[in-house]
């Protein structure tokens, strides 16, 4: 972020009222009187002109409607009892609200006030609280405080030998930001040293301004400023930091999507793949395709219930388990049973579990082998032939549902030339229209044959699947959609 310039007094704000001189009162807390009142009057005399001047103004209404002065012969409106009057109005004159809070950091021994009185924006008191060490002002430093005021002159505090510290003249203004990293800080400085001011706003301060030139009206502007800017730097970072954020989890989840290993192999592949979240690249469903040194092509498609992060992270575990099982020769309900395994030491919960579908093609192309985890069975078309469902009778259980569970490899002819698609529930769960009515895995077939008799193929058959699917829900589909392609050509 580049550092702000700053500005020698030329500070953007409302103007205000001007208000008269801090009352002389030392010693922390400390808190401007309101406006109006003279610095020597003690708070009594205070309470009894106001006493008197709203007494005057009660002896004396004024009818907005006729103009005319109305009074029930002794000086007090008709109805109204005169000690119940003073005693709130001299309650609401003590409890003004602010709306501002400010923490002035000075170590002046003699007291001498260098902060005159504040109003806000809409004419009400600023709340001045005084500390005269750092010590005090970790007392002080509340959460409604707005903004403090940094005498750049204050001594700095001892830290051990504290040689490198005693040549930082700006030493304590970086204590105050450790100590205060959230606050809008504005420093006080001579007029003969704006170069250290100068210095104060590039290590952090919002602002600085010179401590012989302060009045009531541009401090006040100056202290709005100062939080206003603060706000602004602080929601501007916290954007930053969720762009960095969401940046690195793109990449991640892009990483973690499988890349294919078919080198070797004549088919052709093709996925389509659309999250459940909201933002996001990666849910509870996976894939992956390898090919074997013998040439076997071994294909996968899975589905963990849910699509939320822990789902999402569970499936790339089962994914990454499934590859380097496959790699090491395992196959069919061997490889379900070692996978099952892995669910269970992995997941977060006992009930939480993974449908799968594993396919192994024969080097050849013209065979391949089945497996059904609780997974919907997978789509096959070939020239001339509509597109048809493979069997799924022997279909077995998820993983993670039945311990020592079994799942039967059914052997399925595919033929010299073939489409076979992979898919998970997501694709045909969506609603048709606007009724209960789903797509199903027969609604599903259709709309392939459709797309498949208009010439689409490949890439262009799943992009237009997944859009036709999405049209029919209404909009963005609940849970998540992964569709493989596998083609075969003679």
């Amino acid at each position: 972020m580049p550092v702000p310039v700053p500005r020698q007094r030329a500070i953007p704000a409302v103007e205000c009222g001007q208000a008269p001189a801090a009352s002389p009162d030392s010693g922390p807390p400390t808190e401007q009187a309101p406006t109006g009142t003279h610095p020597a009057e003690n708070p009594a005399t205070r309470r009894e002109k106001a006493r008197e001047t709203t007494t005057e103004k009660r002896e004396n209404p004024t009818d907005t409607s006729t103009g005319t002065h109305t009074s029930t012969g002794t000086g007090t409106p008709a109805g109204t009892d005169p000690g119940t009057d003073r005693t709130r109005s001299a309650r609401s004159e003590s409890a003004a609200p602010t709306n501002l809070t400010v923490l002035l950091i000075e170590d002046d021994p003699a007291g001498s006030p260098i902060v005159p009185d504040l109003l806000d924006q809409a004419g009400k008191p600023i709340r001045v609280r005084t500390a005269r060490n750092l010590t005090e002002a970790g007392r002080l430093l509340t959460d409604d405080v707005h903004c403090i005021l940094l005498d750049l002159a204050l001594s700095t505090p001892a830290h051990g030998s504290g040689d490198e510290e005693d040549d930082d003249e700006l030493a304590v203004l970086r204590h105050v930001l450790e100590l205060a990293p959230r606050h809008a800080v504005l420093a006080l400085t001579s007029s003969s040293d704006a170069e250290r001011g100068a210095e104060a706003v590039a290590v952090g301060a919002q602002d600085y301004l010179f401590r012989d030139e302060l009045d009531g009206r541009l401090l006040s502007r100056a202290i709005r400023y100062a939080v206003e800017r603060k706000r602004s730097d602080s929601a501007e970072r916290r954007l930053a930091e969720g762009r960095v954020r969401a940046q690195e989890n793109r990449r991640l989840e892009r990483g973690l999507l499988p890349t294919p290993l078919l080198a070797g192999s004549p088919l052709r592949f093709a996925a389509r793949y659309r999250p459940g979240r909201s933002r996001a690249l990666l849910g509870g469903d996976f894939y992956d395709v390898v090919r074997t040194p013998d040439g076997t092509v071994h294909a996968m498609i899975g589905d963990v219930c849910g699509h939320g992060p822990d789902e999402a992270a569970l499936g790339v575990e089962l994914r990454i388990a499934w590859r380097a099982l496959t790699l090491a020769g395992l196959c069919g309900d061997e490889l379900l049973g070692t996978l099952q395994q892995v669910l269970e030491h992995e997941r977060s919960d006992d009930e939480i579990f993974a449908t799968l579908c594993a396919v192994d093609i024969s080097p050849d192309g013209r065979r391949a082998g089945l497996c059904l985890a609780g997974h919907p069975s997978p789509l096959v078309a070939a020239p001339g032939v509509p597109a048809r469902l493979l069997p799924y009778d022997n279909n077995g259980p998820a993983l993670g549902l039945l311990p020592g569970a079994r799942w039967p490899r059914m052997q399925v002819e595919l033929g010299a030339e073939w489409s076979l698609m992979l898919y998970t529930d997501g694709l045909i769960e969506g609603h048709v229209g606007e009724g209960r009515e789903r797509l199903g895995q027969d609604g599903m077939v259709e709309m392939v044959r459709r797309q498949r008799a208009e010439g689409l193929r490949g890439e262009e058959l799943l992009r237009a699947a997944v859009n036709e699917v999405r049209e029919l829900n209404g909009g963005e589909l609940a849970d998540d959609v992964a569709v493989v392609l596998l083609d075969r050509t003679a």
